[in-house]
């Protein structure tokens, strides 16, 4: 973080830090999360490099490492699933703080809460994250932009707060009565619509794992390729590639289904 801040590479803290920032609630971590642009990277991979530590690009689209023992740095660009990249905007909208002794820029609570909000694989939920940090930021939270970084995925951020009703119920006036008016009245709007024609899966934004089966076996098209993420055919292939890590959570299937990812 000093070498960052001395070079002047804009950069942001998010991870357990932020989250502790925004909700109070502290958990141990296992590394530190660094938000980039990812025009950045190289500049910041030579930077570190110098210093002796090793980097690797783990994942083109998304995610960066930086290693120097057995600790080791995320350098985050974008989300897993390609739909929230590092933009001008959440360095415009950054809170002030200080992370073991640097003051430093964190993640925007509202970028925070939409990224986590699409965390929903089998082992790992942030619905409990987002809960949290709606109870600790409600009032502070600039709704309309956390509307607008949603978009087309408006469903996702109207399931988050009725849940947030059900784990609060004292507290679910919190939450903006015109935010909740808004979201539900475009969900009777589409309900009273006529589905489109299409077989389209969008359950592979939530999880790269659980929603193969579909777009392996059942001839859906992956939400993932097309506008709504920046992701690549390729660069789906790769992330998916890298469930062999962790068996436990791929569904059985009889093929890997290359052709679609």
């Amino acid at each position: 973080m000093q070498t960052l801040a001395a070079e002047g590479v804009p950069f942001l803290v998010g991870g357990a830090f932020a989250f502790a920032h925004f909700t109070g609630i502290e958990r141990e971590t296992k590394d530190l999360d660094l938000f980039i642009r990812r025009g950045d990277y190289e500049r910041v991979e030579q930077l570190l490099t110098a210093q002796g530590h090793t980097t690797e690009l783990a994942f083109p689209h998304w995610l960066a490492k930086v290693y120097c023992g057995k600790s080791f740095i995320d350098l985050i660009f974008n989300s897993g699933n390609g739909v929230s990249p590092v933009d001008d905007s959440w360095f415009e909208h950054a809170e002030m703080a200080e992370v073991m002794g640097v003051p430093v820029q964190i993640c925007p609570a509202e970028e925070t809460l939409w990224t986590k909000a699409f965390i929903m694989e089998r082992e790992r939920f942030d619905g409990a994250d987002i809960a949290h940090l709606v109870q600790g930021r409600a009032d502070r939270l600039d709704w309309q932009r956390l509307l607008a970084l949603f978009g087309p995925h408006w469903r996702v951020l109207l399931s988050h707060l009725v849940l947030f009703g059900f784990i609060y119920p004292g507290d679910r006036d919190r939450v903006p009565a015109s935010v909740m008016n808004t979201l539900i009245k475009r969900l009777q709007q589409e309900t009273r619509q006529t589905p489109p024609e299409t077989k389209l899966c969008t359950g592979t934004l939530l999880s790269r794992a659980q929603y193969l089966h579909d777009v392996e076996q059942q001839g859906y098209e992956d939400g993932r390729i097309g506008p709504l993420t920046t992701m690549t055919e390729r660069d789906i292939a790769d992330w998916t590639d890298a469930i062999a890590d962790r068996p436990e959570v791929r569904p059985h299937s009889p093929r890997r289904g290359a052709g679609v990812e």
